[in-house]
């Protein structure tokens, strides 16, 4: 296990599992974050036909995440992990700055679902090793990230490059301190028979309308994205 990883898990010694959603656009960077926090290393990553769902579990701290490609079919999956939802990591391909505003939209409406309003946002700038990068000032202002502060929650943005090793153990650390200093975040995880079960169903219902031919053909134009 990764030094990273470690050290964020050892915040949380007194609670039994936390969850931790990662979303982003595809090709963000989620994936390498995710080992990188894992294995302290780079992996390298495969583009995912259609959506990917992964989680991680280790130590006291499961992190789950999900491919998020701007696919409206997805999106009633995700309700299903909303509950008891510790807190919520965006990534973002700062160096995608075509699709900036989608990726906005898309964190305009996470953050806005009922059950996740007030929890804790880390927003990873990634692939900030890349020379056409987004500063963190163009960020915040494409994303409108100054409207965070009209609300309740805490949000960090933090610049990162899996690439490069930097970053990732900062955002962490922060996001450790952020869940930790609110008693509401940090509980444990209670998974429900039916929550499976609706999660199942759901799944079978989107794979057997996903139109892969688009979709690969999707993923085929993006397959040179790190």
């Amino acid at each position: 296990m990764g030094s990273i990883a470690g050290k964020f898990t050892s915040y949380f010694s007194k609670h039994d599992e936390l969850r931790i959603l990662m979303f982003g656009l595809d090709a963000a960077g989620k994936t390498s974050i995710l080992y990188m926090l894992k294995l302290g290393e780079i992996v390298t990553t495969i583009p995912t036909i259609g959506f990917n769902v992964e989680t991680v579990a280790y130590g006291n701290l499961q992190l789950t995440t999900w491919d998020v490609g701007g696919r409206g079919k997805i999106r009633p999956l995700w309700r299903h992990y909303y509950q008891n939802t510790s807190a919520i990591i965006f990534v973002i391909d700062s160096n995608d700055r075509e699709r900036l505003s989608q990726a906005s939209d898309e964190l305009d409406q996470m953050i806005n679902e009922d059950e996740l309003k007030e929890l804790p946002v880390l927003i990873f700038a990634n692939k900030q090793d890349l020379p056409n990068c987004c500063t963190l000032d163009e960020m915040k202002e494409k994303l409108n990230l100054t409207k965070l502060d009209r609300t309740n929650r805490k949000w960090h943005l933090q610049p990162s490059s899996v690439v490069e090793k930097k970053g990732i153990d900062e955002g962490f650390k922060w996001l450790a301190d952020a869940i930790k200093s609110d008693s509401n975040c940090a509980s444990p995880i209670k998974e429900t028979l039916d929550d499976t079960k609706i999660m199942k169903k759901d799944l079978l219902k989107i794979w057997s309308s996903v139109d892969f031919k688009h979709v690969f053909e999707q993923k085929k134009k993006n397959s040179f994205r790190i």
